[in-house]
């Protein structure tokens, strides 16, 4: 990758500084937006928690070839 240039690297730094700026307030929008969800409904009846397994998983099934005759 070509160096940046000066014009680049001004951009670049304007952008980061604009996002952690921002960064608060987007984190401030989360939470709001998660404590709503859980006064609208405090029970999601559609949630299932993800599997968890802690032994590898069997492996697959294979048919077994056809007898020959």
């Amino acid at each position: 990758m070509a160096p940046l240039t000066p014009d680049q690297l001004r951009t670049r730094q304007r952008i980061e500084g604009l996002i952690r700026l921002a960064s608060p307030a987007l984190d401030l929008v989360l939470a709001v937006g998660e404590r709503v969800s859980r006064i609208v409904e405090p029970e999601d009846v559609e949630y299932y928690p993800p599997r968890v397994t802690r032994e590898a998983a069997p492996p697959p099934r294979v048919a077994p070839p056809p007898k020959q005759r």
